[in-house]
C-alpha cells in the first residue's frame, strides 16, 4: 500500500510538472549601449507627449507578423511595459542623449527656456522574427505658443537576426533613428529667428492682435532620413 500512494504520489508530481507554465520573459525598449553628450547641448526643453500606437500592438504580449496579413501574440515573451510606453521612455532617452536637452513633460520649467513639443503617432509597429523591426511613424515639433509646425514621417526598418532578443534589439534602434529625425528637426526650428520659429517668451497678459502672435515661418524641409513635408501655420 505505502509503495502504491508513493507510485501515485509521484505521478501526480510529474502531472503537475508537465502541466506548468513555462516562464515568462519581459523584454524592454530601455538600456542600450551608452553613448558621448552632443557637443553643443540645446538651449532649449521639449515635452515629448504620450505616443499613439496602433490597437493590434497595444498589449504586453510580443506581437510578430507571420505575413503580411497575419500576427502571432506570444504570451510567454511580453513587453515590460505597453509598447507606447516603451517606444515613448527610449524616444525620451534618446532625444535627451542626442540633444543634451530635458524632457519636462508635465514637470514645471523656467518660463524663460524655450520649449519644442513633440507628438508621435505610430503607424506601423512591426515585427519580423528574423528579418526586420519596423517602425513607421508621423510626428510633429512645435515651439509652445507658436502656430508653426513642422510634420514629417519617418520610416525605420532594421535588419534583425534570430530570436527576440535581437527582434527587440531592432526595434531598440529603429527607436533611434526616430530620434535623430526628431532631433534634426528641434533644431532646424530652434535654428530660426525666435520671431519666426515661434520660440518666444509668453506674450504680457492682456496682449491682443499681431503683436500676441508668432510670425509664421518659412517653409521647413523635414530631415533627408524622413518623409517630406513641411513646417506651416495652423
Amino acid at each position: 500500500m505505502k509503495f502504491g500512494a508513493l507510485i501515485s504520489i509521484l505521478g501526480a508530481a510529474a502531472m503537475f510538472t508537465a502541466c506548468a507554465s513555462p516562464t515568462s520573459r519581459f523584454y524592454t525598449l530601455g538600456g542600450g549601449e551608452a553613448r558621448p553628450a552632443p557637443s553643443a547641448p540645446a538651449s532649449f526643453y521639449f515635452e515629448l507627449a504620450p505616443v499613439g500606437m496602433p490597437q493590434q500592438v497595444a498589449r504586453n504580449q510580443l506581437v510578430v507578423q507571420t505575413s503580411p496579413a497575419q500576427v502571432r501574440l506570444l504570451e510567454d515573451d511580453r513587453w515590460a511595459s505597453l509598447p507606447a510606453d516603451e517606444v515613448r521612455r527610449a524616444l525620451s532617452a534618446d532625444l535627451t542623449q542626442q540633444l543634451g536637452a530635458i524632457d519636462v513633460y508635465n514637470t514645471p520649467h523656467p518660463e524663460s527656456v524655450p520649449v519644442y513639443r513633440v507628438k508621435v503617432n505610430v503607424q506601423r509597429f512591426e515585427s519580423w522574427p528574423g528579418s526586420q523591426a519596423v517602425i513607421d511613424a508621423v510626428w510633429s515639433v512645435r515651439a509652445a505658443g507658436s502656430s508653426n509646425v513642422l510634420t514629417c514621417r519617418t520610416v525605420a526598418e532594421e535588419r534583425v537576426g534570430s530570436g527576440y532578443d535581437a527582434l527587440v534589439d531592432g526595434h531598440r534602434k529603429a527607436v533611434r533613428e526616430l530620434a535623430s529625425a526628431i532631433s534634426a528637426g528641434m533644431r532646424s526650428l530652434a535654428s530660426l529667428p525666435p520671431a519666426l520659429s515661434g520660440a518666444t517668451a509668453a506674450p504680457a497678459k492682456g496682449k491682443t492682435g499681431a503683436a500676441a502672435k508668432a510670425a509664421v515661418g518659412p517653409l521647413l524641409p523635414c530631415p533627408s532620413a524622413s518623409a517630406p513635408a513641411t513646417a506651416s501655420a495652423q
